[in-house]
């Protein structure tokens, strides 16, 4: 007769430490995994409300072209040429005129074409040299500034700054220079 060895005060044999029991190690695999798969769906979700960081070194975005690739300084001004007054994808996704001065060059200041009466977007009428509000009549220079109601405010203005060919737009919170007055959309 085979005799069974009697068995220890700890609940284990000989005095080793009970190892993890299959049904102990199943419900720490399927937690896991669980875990994993629940992190893995709310990453996108929770990157959806934080906002995007800037990308230029002033704090400012790269400026987007009407098919949202990046606005390139060498590959705008080969298309547009001196005077000119086209749109961009700008802050807060706004669109803003970038304006192409002489010798080549982009101007440092961009033009946002919300029009400050009721939101639409104020094209550049090039015959009249300004800004028309095709809504409710409201014109503005070729800077933006208001020149013709209803719209009470100049448009807003950023800044534009080149950086290793690409074009940055960023918040403009200076006076502002066709006024003289504080940046109301700062």
């Amino acid at each position: 007769m085979t005799q069974i060895p009697a068995a220890s005060s700890n609940g284990g044999a000989s005095g080793d430490v009970p190892g993890m029991g299959r049904r102990q190690f199943m419900n720490l695999l399927t937690f896991g995994s669980v875990t994993g798969v629940a992190l893995g769906a709310l990453y996108p979700v929770v990157n959806y409300f934080i906002p995007p960081k800037a990308a230029g070194s002033g704090g400012g975005v790269t400026a987007k072209d009407e098919l949202g690739n990046s606005v390139t300084a060498t590959g705008w001004l080969a298309t547009h040429k001196e005077g000119d007054r086209s749109l961009v994808q700008g802050l807060k996704g706004d669109p803003t005129y970038l304006l192409v001065e002489g010798g080549e060059a982009i101007g440092d200041y961009g033009i946002n074409a919300i029009c400050t009466h009721l939101g639409c977007v104020v094209p550049w009428n090039s015959g009249a040299n300004k800004f028309i509000c095709p809504c409710h009549g409201s014109q503005y220079d070729a800077t933006g500034k208001v020149v013709r109601g209803p719209a009470p405010l100049s448009l807003a203005l950023a800044h534009v700054s080149v950086e290793n060919d690409n074009v940055f737009l960023s918040q403009w919170t200076e006076t502002d220079f066709r006024t003289g007055e504080k940046a109301w959309w700062a």
